[in-house]
């Protein structure tokens, strides 16, 4: 008998905030929408008060028994991963990584129309930490902005009309 290879699936990514109100507003400015009002498997809601974390819950994520807190999925089109929004209470942070940290440093979201969403979101208070600038060849343009806790978000907007044929690609 052969055995059948594992297969993963996208889940989603877990981003520790301070402020759950303030960073469900922030994502919705990008056009994320509340897909879960909570995170039911760790017992976290997005309404207050805080609540704990079940013992095995807070085991396998590493933070002490009895750790509290709020949480939601956020959806972006109904398309996978989908992001989990986790503001955990009384833990101290060593804040966020940067582009020059190892591990994950930016989550990176596509745009049809960078300059016009950059311009968009300038204007709704969003913070750049660099605006549209050209990549190699023109093949894609990258603006980087950061959520209320510092997290790096990259806006591309690729150009595959600049690309040479990839291998592969159809």
């Amino acid at each position: 008998m052969v055995e059948e290879a594992r297969r993963f699936r996208w889940g989603h990514i877990n981003i520790n905030v301070r402020d759950l109100d303030r960073s469900v507003a922030f994502y919705a400015q990008l056009g994320f929408q509340v897909f879960l009002p909570g995170i039911p498997y760790l017992n976290l809601t997005l309404e207050a008060p805080s609540q704990p974390l079940p013992d095995g819950a807070a085991e396998a994520l590493g933070v002490p028994k009895g750790t509290r807190g709020r949480g939601c999925i956020l959806d972006l089109d109904g398309a996978f991963p989908k992001i989990d929004l986790t503001a955990l209470d009384d833990l101290v942070s060593a804040g966020p990584l940067s582009t020059s940290d190892v591990g994950i440093v930016r989550l990176c979201l596509g745009s049809s129309d960078l300059g016009a969403d950059v311009a968009s979101l300038t204007a709704q208070g969003v913070e750049f930490v660099s605006g549209p600038r050209q990549t190699q060849a023109g093949r894609a343009d990258i603006a980087v902005c950061v959520d209320p806790d510092g997290t790096l978000i990259e806006l591309i907007e690729v150009h595959l009309d600049r690309w040479p044929p990839l291998p592969g690609a159809r």
